[in-house]
């Protein structure tokens, strides 16, 4: 069994925040933030739960589903809203959905996580499966400390995941993690993000270029042979260097974080969406899908577009 991902819906809180608003109370300005990140502006409010629901809703409704017709309603999120129950439970209850409810957390690798995780359900018997990504990093960010409030935004998106006969749309992943890099990138209980963006940076370029090359080689294929480029957006001038490094130009990578900043988990629906609407990514298009965020976790994904 393979499977087929389709219908991408997003949500996006309505209040838009600029990097002018930002330099009305912080030391910095859009210059600085512009040029250092690719961010211009980000969404901010809203909750977890609320947003994923909105995103899930609208994934379904594209698909011309009912949410009876889902087997496992799958959240990617770093930011639940409770730690207990689940933040996919109250969707589910929001959707209607059948079957069960998860939880997914590996940071802003969540949303490919999840895909792979999503194909392994549909192998053993489920039929549908409705996979989120969801986050509000506006929650656990200083607003007052300017190296984290320029960066993150808010939002969700979501895709339909269903098994089909043979290899299907998911045509090779490749999942990694190394818990002692935990001190680059965390928040604890209570506490505030907090970033080392510098080593980030080092660090995340790297991974982002040998997940992503492990990927194709298992695919049997070169960045030549990839449509789109979708990686998580973090940093532009992460997205161009890894670009680069791969060999795919920018004209065949899908970027939002100039309107988005780093929504984590929902990165890179976000900008699966974005492809999809400015129709860099057509039914058929070979995507590979990257992710990298604390823990630190990274991913990669061989996909094509069930559209």
């Amino acid at each position: 069994m393979g499977i087929r991902v389709h219908s991408c819906g997003i949500a996006v809180p309505d209040k838009v925040v600029t990097n002018d608003d930002l330099s009305a109370r912080l030391d910095t300005s859009d210059a600085w933030i512009s040029e250092r990140t690719g961010i211009r502006e980000r969404r901010v409010g809203g909750t977890t739960t609320g947003l994923a629901t909105e995103a899930g809703r609208a994934a379904l409704e594209r698909a011309g589903l009912q949410p009876a017709d889902i087997d496992l309603l799958l959240l990617a999120t770093t930011t639940p809203d409770a730690l207990v129950p689940a933040s996919s439970t109250t969707v589910q209850h929001a959707l209607g959905t059948g079957g069960g409810a998860i939880d997914l957390n590996a940071a802003c690798s969540g949303f490919v996580y999840g895909l792979v995780t999503a194909a392994g359900l549909a192998a053993v018997g489920a039929r549908r499966v409705l996979l989120i990504g969801a986050d509000t990093l506006s929650r656990i960010t200083d607003w007052d400390d300017r190296k984290m409030a320029v960066l993150v935004g808010d939002g969700a998106g979501a895709v339909v995941v269903e098994p089909v006969d043979g290899p299907g749309d998911l045509l090779s992943w490749n999942l990694g993690a190394d818990g002692g890099l935990r001190h680059l990138l965390y928040c604890d209980h209570g506490g505030y993000l907090f970033m080392d963006g510098k080593e980030i940076f080092r660090k995340a370029v790297r991974i982002v270029v040998e997940s992503a090359e492990k990927a194709l080689a298992d695919a049997g294929m070169t960045a030549g042979d990839v449509d789109v480029f979708v990686p998580h957006q973090a940093n532009l001038r992460i997205i161009q260097a890894a670009g680069q490094r791969l060999g795919i130009p920018a004209e065949r990578t899908a970027v939002v974080i100039d309107r988005y900043g780093n929504t984590s988990s929902a990165s890179i629906p976000l900008a699966l969406a974005d492809a999809i609407q400015n129709g860099q990514a057509k039914p058929g298009a070979r995507m590979l899908l990257c992710g990298f965020g604390g823990g630190m976790t990274w991913a990669s994904a061989v996909l094509r577009w069930g559209g």
